[in-house]
């Protein structure tokens, strides 16, 4: 079961959601919200998989307010407006749901979070891996997690980069963090993953690996600062 809050300063998307999400089996929609401040203190005292939330809000925006939280649920986006679409899979959002989206639109992206959640379940209960296979053009190659320096997000690909070489292959951040093994290596930024055991240096800004410093995004700070100690 997904367990899900929904946050929209319009009432009458909120009432557009609740309609839609009692005829989805798998979702429970547990809170509704209008105002983004208000869910903050459940978000992070229940467990919540999924977050339902819209963009245009009063005060603070639904990307400022996602990209605040430290750790994150699943989010689809909800908005009137299309030219947030971009930013928001930057994020590594599940969705983004164009107002007025119907019924079968919202199933959709319903099954996709439903999907992530059990590949990510299924990634949490896996053994520890030596190496994985990554699609990088044609090829499957396999690649050793001890060698492996750190990821970097470029575009539509991600960078996967070692002492001697780098490889690219066509996944989203949120793909290789689910492989990647977190009491391994610790997403430091929107666009970075590093590997815990090359990192010699920090401070406020940056992680140093080798020579090369990495940028730590604001909202990973904290999260960084506890899992390096």
């Amino acid at each position: 079961m997904l367990k899900a809050i929904a946050i929209d300063d319009e009432p009458m998307a909120l009432e557009v959601i609740k309609s839609f999400a009692k005829k989805v089996l798998f979702l429970e929609i547990e809170q509704y919200f209008t105002d983004s401040f208000e869910a903050l203190p459940y978000i992070q005292q229940q467990p919540v998989d999924l977050l339902f939330l819209d963009i245009k809000m009063p005060d603070v925006s639904g990307i400022e307010f996602f990209r605040s939280l430290p750790n994150p649920p699943m989010v689809i986006f909800t908005t009137a407006y299309s030219q947030h679409a971009v930013e928001s899979f930057e994020l590594d959002a599940i969705d983004y749901l164009l107002k007025p989206f119907s019924l079968a639109r919202f199933l959709k992206s319903c099954n996709k979070a439903q999907e992530y959640l059990a590949l990510r379940n299924a990634t949490a209960s896996t053994p520890t891996l030596s190496s994985i296979f990554i699609k990088s053009g044609y090829e499957k190659v396999r690649i050793n997690l001890a060698d492996l320096l750190y990821v970097e997000s470029t575009g539509n690909y991600m960078k996967f980069v070692f002492s001697d070489q780098h490889i690219l292959s066509r996944m989203t951040m949120q793909e290789v963090s689910d492989l990647l093994q977190k009491n391994t290596f610790i997403r430091i930024h929107r666009s970075f993953i590093v590997a815990k055991k090359y990192i010699h240096r920090m401070d406020k800004k940056y992680i140093w690996i080798g020579d090369k410093a990495l940028p730590i995004g604001k909202q990973y700070i904290e999260a960084v600062e506890k899992l390096i100690c």
